[in-house]
């Protein structure tokens, strides 16, 4: 059996720390070994191409083009309701205004992209001005700034916009939750297919151990969560761990799957990313044991 260390990228987010923590700090006996690289969920997009890690936090955007060769993990990831990506400006704007904007986003593979997309077709009929990508954390100050008109904000932005001064003009969240009744799918955990059965088994067995371990001993990751998010205040960290970190992170269950479903099919319907293949979400059973 292979029992090299699994190496795995996930953000620095308050999130993805206070799950991952216990599995990846040696905390749950019999757990795989791991090692860790700390990487925006933009950066884990493009990585996902490669061969360079064996899990990775991915957007569920970018989640079609790379199922052949990795499974869905049915846990771990980002998926729940009241927390979806926001468009912001620093007063309203009509649909006309917006269709000769400039907006900022963190991600053209990104969930929040895809969905801002997905609103836009019925919003905004024509299409933005233009839109520009820059780091999630430089949009806010750009639109306040006037650099940009407009920003798609994700994570604890959320939270702080009204700091600078910007006003929501969506909540793309609850635009999705209000069309189809589902949770929003924002990111997603993903395992290499040539680990084998058994492996990505270990691994979600892992991943559920860690998100269980989180809820029940919320100090023990204190520090880890600090030590990557040091900008942030306490209240925000803990305000963003709440929202992101719920019941489908510990499963994603049939109602989860079922919004991973419709969001990529409507995707593809309307041209944004490759029809998912049947049978290409569900989980990866392990091997019988002869």
């Amino acid at each position: 059996m292979d029992d090299r260390p699994l190496s795995i990228a996930y953000s620095p987010c308050p999130n993805d720390t206070f799950v991952f923590h216990a599995w990846t700090h040696g905390v749950l006996p019999g757990a795989p070994a791991t090692a860790v690289t700390h990487a925006d969920i933009d950066v884990t997009n493009h990585l996902a191409g490669s061969d360079r890690f064996d899990v990775m936090k991915i957007s569920y955007a970018a989640l079609p083009g790379f199922l052949g060769r990795f499974a869905l993990v049915p846990c771990g990831g980002a998926l729940g309701r009241g927390c979806g990506p926001l468009l912001v400006a620093r007063e309203e704007r009509t649909a006309a205004e917006l269709g000769r904007s400039v907006v900022a986003v963190p991600s053209k593979q990104s969930t929040a992209y895809l969905l801002l997309r997905l609103w836009a077709e019925r919003g905004v009929p024509g299409g933005f001005g233009r839109i520009v990508v820059m780091p999630f954390h430089e949009i806010m100050p750009a639109v306040r700034d006037g650099v940009v008109d407009a920003g798609l904000i994700i994570h604890e932005a959320r939270f702080t916009y009204h700091t600078y001064g910007l006003r929501e003009l969506v909540d793309l969240g609850r635009f999705w939750e209000e069309d189809t009744g589902l949770p929003i799918p924002l990111g997603a955990i993903v395992a290499r297919r040539d680990l084998g059965a058994g492996r990505i088994a270990a691994v979600t067995d892992a991943v559920r151990a860690s998100v269980r371990h989180a809820w029940v001993h919320p100090e023990a990751s204190q520090s880890y969560i600090r030590e990557h998010a040091q900008e942030m205040a306490p209240e925000v960290t803990a305000q963003h761990i709440a929202l992101y970190v719920n019941a489908f992170t510990e499963d994603l269950g049939d109602a989860g799957l079922a919004a991973v479903r419709a969001l990529l099919d409507r995707a593809a319907s309307a041209g944004l990313c490759p029809a998912v293949p049947p049978g290409a979400l569900d989980a990866v059973q392990p091997s019988p044991v002869p």
